[in-house]
């Protein structure tokens, strides 16, 4: 199913950016330019993201610590 009908993205293809790091629709937008035409998926790609499409959000909820991109980088 589509979620970006402005650059044809899938709802699989922002579960693999979520799965490859990508925790909020800011860095989905990045990784796909999803919600950065219309902005019309922006609540859709919220709400896969709060249903566990990211691993490291799950992990935070969970009270594990959850590294940044400079702390992963030391």
């Amino acid at each position: 199913m589509y979620v970006c009908s402005c650059f044809g993205i899938t709802e699989q293809q922002v579960k693999k950016h979520a799965a490859d790091g990508a925790c909020t629709p800011r860095q989905i937008a990045s990784a796909c330019k999803a919600g950065t035409d219309c902005g019309s998926c922006v609540r859709r790609i919220q709400a896969l993201l709060g249903r566990g499409a990211c691993p490291r959000r799950e992990l935070a909820d969970q009270g594990e610590s959850v590294l940044t991109g400079l702390e992963e980088a030391a």
